[in-house]
């Protein structure tokens, strides 16, 4: 624990349940307690005095990575690397992500007069990294695969009512045109906002199926090796180590001019810190406020600040049978220190933010009806009429989210809640939150696409609770949570082509969901990357989730 966070945590807590509380942090994997400390060492034949200028090496956590297929991935690191590797019908500018959709391998659209059927014109002279040409047939491939594979994120094309029964008749290819017809009329940005997610990125049928296994529609093969059209090709990637890209000089945008571009797995900030200073690295994304404080001003070294669309917050399992109590998630949700963080270990990085919608987004409210009370929390709880009891939070490995659930762990020792940290790596842990296994589960939430039904739709919907569905691209079902009558809210506000009225939908459902939902959003993130000085055009993703390299120059 660094120095500024643990003189906030013995603040906080009698130095009798502070011992008892640092008892309470299990890790998941011992290894990576035990690697973390000798990333610090660097050997010197390490050492070098500057990249290459047509290379990028970027330090950032990217233990999150579970696969590389677009239609199974689902975490942050994973987006980093599709959106370089993939082109989809439609997505968005690097340089201006306030504009909203354009063309990409679709160079124009036109929807049918019912608003249900969208017909795509593919553009012409695109090529996979193959030397295949893209086509309509692998858009109808690509997408179809989606539905076909069930995988965690399918639920952004599933929820349009697309199904294996019906996709030969609602996702088809005609020549150079693809349409796809959905279930009912949705507004049309909506559609085509989740096209740029992801899971919209569009595969070399060619290249996958000669690739497939035992009917997996290359699955296991995309796990680690990529058929796209991009600007990059992937080389390799190291679980927990590196991922490494090649330039795809014949991308139709032009060549990018980073020829190879390198992610290194860092976990630890001062060690980023340490390979940003040496050159060893042109970009280090995961630094705390000390180091940025350390690097501001030094010659050679900018910082880059970016508001993103990712939110911290905390989820109470309704599994659990006090959790589900309404007077318990209320209690808990005072026993978070919001200012107290953001002014302290999480300075300069987060500014606090309670709704499921990101500032910048259609329909997002700025209102902050929670702040840190104990009397308050112990009020409810006794309304509540619990005692003392103790639950489990699982945490990703990651330095700032062990330092909310430890802030959040001696607030609640001191209402009689013994809050046991589990650490882990991100798959670890995102597996058990999936599989709805842990009691409490402090994380963070990125946008697949710029719509607000990007998180109303995982925060606050979930049509069906029951464990067989296994909707784990749902965040209300990995809570067990059963939104009700909030749910068809949620539902309805798609359908709304007024903008005005969408806008005003949003605004009510995220006010419900304050009160009633079992999450407590803390946070949305102020991205801070060290960077060298020669390093430009590298956009983070703003709202969205996803880095774009090829603009990189150096």
């Amino acid at each position: 624990m660094k120095r500024s966070s643990f003189l906030y945590f013995r603040k906080l807590l009698p130095n009798a349940s502070r011992r008892a509380a640092l008892r309470n942090i299990t890790v998941a994997a011992v290894a990576s307690v035990v690697i973390a400390p000798v990333l610090l060492v660097i050997p010197a034949q390490q050492t070098q005095a500057a990249t290459p200028d047509n290379m990028l090496v970027i330090a950032n956590r990217i233990d999150d990575i579970t696969t590389l297929d677009p239609a199974q991935s689902f975490e942050f690191a994973g987006s980093d690397v599709i959106r370089n590797v993939y082109g989809k019908l439609v997505n968005f500018n690097p340089g201006d992500l306030n504009a909203g959709y354009e063309p990409d391998l679709a160079e124009s659209w036109e929807v049918s007069e019912d608003g249900m059927t969208i017909t795509f014109t593919m553009r012409d002279g695109v090529n996979f990294h193959s030397g295949n040409p893209v086509t309509a047939q692998d858009v109808e491939f690509s997408l179809r695969r989606v539905i076909m594979l069930e995988k965690t994120p399918s639920f952004i094309l599933t929820q349009f009512g697309f199904t294996k029964d019906n996709i030969a008749d609602t996702i088809k290819a005609d020549g150079n045109t693809v349409s796809i017809t959905t279930d009912k009329k949705y507004a049309t940005s909506f559609v085509l906002n989740c096209l740029t997610a992801t899971i919209g990125s569009i595969v070399d049928m060619k290249t996958v199926m000669a690739n497939e296994v035992d009917g997996d529609l290359g699955n296991e093969w995309l796990k680690t090796n990529s058929a796209g059209s991009g600007a990059y090709k992937v080389v390799s990637w190291k679980p927990n180590e590196s991922v490494t890209l090649q330039a795809n000089d014949d991308f139709y945008k032009g060549a990018p001019a980073m020829k190879r571009v390198i992610v290194r797995h860092i976990q630890e900030s001062a060690t980023q810190r340490l390979l940003l200073e040496k050159g060893d690295v042109d970009v280090a994304r995961n630094l705390n406020p000390e180091d940025v404080a350390g690097i501001t001003g030094k010659e050679g070294i900018k910082v880059h600040n970016e508001l993103r669309g990712r939110l911290m917050y905390i989820s109470m399992n309704q599994k659990h049978p006090v959790l589900s109590n309404p007077k318990v998630v209320e209690a808990i949700k005072y026993l978070i220190d919001y200012e107290g963080m953001q002014n302290s270990f999480l300075k300069g990085q987060y500014t606090v933010h309670q709704n499921f919608l990101p500032q910048t987004y259609l329909g997002a409210i700025d209102d902050k009806p929670y702040s840190f009370n104990i009397e308050k929390a112990k009020a409810l709880l006794e309304e509540a009429g619990v005692g003392e009891f103790e639950i489990e939070a699982g945490v990703r490995e990651a330095q700032e989210r062990i330092e909310i659930a430890q802030t959040l762990q001696n607030a609640m020792a001191q209402v009689g809640i013994t809050l046991k940290i589990t650490v882990g790596t991100g798959k670890q842990i995102l597996t058990r939150y999936r599989a709805r296994e842990l009691d409490l589960y402090v994380g963070a939430w990125g946008p697949d696409y710029p719509d607000p039904q990007t998180n109303a739709g995982t925060f606050a919907f979930n049509p069906d609770n029951s464990d067989e569905i296994k909707a784990t691209g749902l965040l209300a079902y990995r809570n067990a949570w059963e939104p009700g009558a909030l749910g068809e809210k949620t539902a309805a506000a798609v359908t709304e082509g007024d903008v005005e009225k969408r806008r005003a939908m949003y605004e009510e459902i995220q006010r419900e969901f304050l009160t009633t939902a079992p999450f407590a959003i803390m946070f949305q993130q102020i991205e801070q990357a060290g960077m060298g000085d020669s390093v430009s055009n590298l956009v983070l993703g703003g709202a969205i989730t996803a880095a774009s390299y090829w603009p990189v120059t150096k």
